[in-house]
């Protein structure tokens, strides 16, 4: 049997895990199934949305399952009988009994340097957490979350005003290219990996509602770092004027004031706020209520007051 015709089951739920499973797709794997989370029902009329990865995979033909439990519906996984597992950006903790099972074993593609940055959110926490550089990691899954030997690396270099959307499009580039130099070893058992040392271990957990809200009691670098690392989605938040207000694009700026942390002040045609007597310029914004704008349009209609107002 070909490496293209052993049976690889695929795992992931997001825009990250449906290019992985397309790039074994496109290149000639035999993906015989998806799993991937249950639909969501979104927005206020309730519409049913299906995950990235299901989307893709129904447009291919490839078998969709959508336990609401894999550690206890996991049965349907192995009815299909795969030499390999990959997991991309799951979201579920994977059981013994499915990563024990094929004779390739289960690899996951995990967008950090592992063991920096385990978890759900690694991508933002690089940013957010001020790391110059961070890359992917193919590793053995293993029980413990992103614990597992590791495969192959290749680091990814941070720019210095980068944001989360840009940085993940370039990850997804580096998986895919690493994900294919690492196939045949992996189905040929052929790779040596190489265990984590936990005494470096750091974690990228999920965003969490609290972490969104903007902190401007910190440095000038750590608040631009925060706003940019949930830049496009799901944007850094403050409050201005009684209202809701999401930062969604900033840039560093060599303008200064005086005023406290969190001012908001009118600077030539932009809008900016004051963190440790610099500027930070606020590009674009979505005000409560209202679509995304730039900062000239909030300036002239929802922000025409706010020069001189504290975030909060």
């Amino acid at each position: 049997m070909s490496n293209l015709d052993k049976r690889i089951v695929f795992m992931g739920t997001p825009v990250f895990g449906r290019e992985i499973l397309r790039t074994l797709v496109e290149n000639g794997y035999n993906v015989v199934g998806a799993v991937t989370q249950p639909d969501k029902l979104t927005g206020r009329k309730q519409t049913v949305t299906f995950s990235e990865v299901k989307q893709y995979a129904l447009e291919k033909g490839i078998e969709v399952l959508q336990p609401v439990k894999i550690r206890r519906e996991y049965q349907p996984v192995l009815d299909l009988n795969p030499d390999l597992i990959v997991t991309c950006a799951y979201g579920q903790i994977i059981p013994d009994e499915l990563l024990n099972a094929p004779p390739s074993g289960c690899i996951n593609v995990h967008a950090s340097l592992l063991p920096k940055l385990r978890g759900g959110a690694p991508i933002q926490h690089a940013i957010i957490d001020g790391y110059e550089k961070t890359g992917i990691t193919i590793m053995e899954m293993a029980s413990r979350m992103d614990a597992g030997a590791i495969i192959s690396q290749c680091e990814v270099e941070i720019g210095e005003e980068e944001h989360y959307g840009s940085l993940h499009d370039r990850l997804i580039i580096a998986a895919q290219q690493l994900l294919l130099d690492t196939m045949d070893s992996v189905l040929d058992h052929s790779y040596v990996a190489v265990e984590q040392n936990e005494e470096e271990v750091t974690y990228g957990y999920n965003i969490s509602r609290e972490e969104e809200r903007i902190d401007f009691t910190g440095s000038y670098q750590q608040v631009f770092d925060q706003i940019r690392g949930l830049s496009p989605q799901p944007c850094a938040y403050t409050t201005i004027a009684g209202k809701k207000v999401k930062i969604c694009s900033v840039r560093k700026s060599d303008f200064t004031c005086d005023r406290e942390n969190g001012t908001i002040v009118f600077i030539e045609k932009s809008l900016g706020v004051v963190v440790d007597k610099r500027i930070i310029i606020i590009d674009t914004l979505q005000p409560e209520g209202k679509a995304l704008m730039s900062c000239r349009d909030c300036r002239n209609g929802a922000g025409r007051n706010w020069d001189g107002e504290t975030c909060s």
